[in-house]
């Protein structure tokens, strides 16, 4: 060990703001486990590393004795009086044990914690830094598959998009740029692990964020996302000037700002509908593309009865339930859809 330990340990201060103190005292302890490995003993034994020279020493306790049977934890008074005229019997004194070849094992040792501590140090501001961007979209390069979970490059570090995070229509490979929407970030100990999704509601909520300059300025709202990703998704809007229309601020000019998320999306489906207050609304303008005659809510059981002409039924429900499921989930009622034939034979049965 020498004084370029210590420069470097003040330089690792100044550039990694990682404490000149903090990582004399992990060198420290490192190089009591080691002492204690390399020359196994059962003396009770300290390491002191001088923060202006760089030198190391151990020191072993000892008690001072008039009858040693043990020289690793006890003295004679004689050789204790040499280290300390004034020790009398059944003191405890300090008494240096350092090893010939303890420096070489000890330069080894420091290398290592102080490797050991730029890592932490590094994982610690990774961590911090994507734990600031939770909530953003990011864009990596998918660097490797593990069994059904993909790996991103972002950079500083990997992001993770496990299988419910993938849209299931799309085909993903390694070397392809991808955008995903940071949604967690965990501190491991083996540094920070980063989940992005692409399925997240919030993904293309921030995907209309980035196409619709009324909604990134705060003139446009966007109030409730209902998605099943990769084939359909409903979002709510509303207006904050009554001089915007918010459906058609999102649409663009000739559809091509939600052409854009679609494309994104890789076809998937988008609906925009106009939020409103009033739920019987809402509820009729959250099925589109069908038409309704007539909402009928019970605000207790927060359940809606739906009639719609025949003609519209199906399209009403949709493929598979899947337009009264997201129009329930956008609302947050739910959605008994009948056709006026349904409805007309129900009160042909109960007169």
């Amino acid at each position: 060990m020498s004084q370029e330990l210590i420069l470097a340990l003040r330089e690792l201060e100044k550039e990694r703001g990682i404490p000149q103190e903090a990582l004399i005292e992990a060198i420290k302890s490192a190089l009591n486990t080691a002492y204690k490995k390399n020359f196994g003993t059962s003396q009770n034994v300290s390491v002191e590393l001088n923060q202006i020279t760089g030198d190391v020493q151990v020191f072993a306790e000892k008690r001072v004795s008039n009858d040693v049977k043990d020289t690793c934890l006890e003295i004679s008074l004689d050789e204790a009086a040499e280290l300390d005229p004034t020790v009398t019997v059944d003191d405890v004194i300090n008494v240096e044990v350092t090893p010939s070849d303890f420096g070489r094992i000890a330069a080894q040792t420091a290398k290592q914690v102080v490797v050991q501590k730029l890592r932490e140090a590094e994982r610690s501001l990774i961590f911090e830094e994507f734990s600031e961007r939770e909530g953003e979209v990011v864009t990596g390069i998918i660097q490797r598959m593990e069994v059904k979970t993909i790996i991103v490059n972002l950079g500083r570090t990997e992001g993770i998009m496990l299988p419910s995070d993938q849209i299931f229509s799309e085909r993903y490979e390694a070397g392809q740029r991808i955008k995903g929407y940071i949604y967690e970030v965990k501190n491991t100990s083996k540094g920070p692990n980063v989940f992005v999704s692409r399925t997240h509601p919030y993904f293309l909520k921030w995907l209309f964020e980035l196409e619709v300059p009324e909604i990134y300025e705060g003139l446009v709202e966007i109030k409730t996302i209902a998605r099943e990703a990769g084939a359909r998704s409903k979002i709510s809007v509303y207006s904050t000037d009554e001089k915007i229309d918010s459906v058609g601020a999102c649409v663009g000019p000739r559809g091509i700002r939600v052409q854009n998320i679609v494309n994104e999306l890789n076809g998937e489906k988008i609906d925009i509908i106009k939020y409103h207050k009033d739920p019987e609304k809402f509820i009729a303008n959250a099925l589109s593309p069908s038409k309704v005659l007539y909402v009928d809510v019970d605000p207790e059981s927060k359940k809606a009865r739906v009639i719609v002409p025949d003609y519209q039924l199906s399209l009403a429900i949709g493929k598979e339930g899947q337009n009264a499921r997201l129009a329930a989930k956008l609302t947050g009622w739910k959605i008994d859809i009948k056709s006026e034939s349904q409805v007309e034979e129900e009160l042909e049965y109960d007169a």
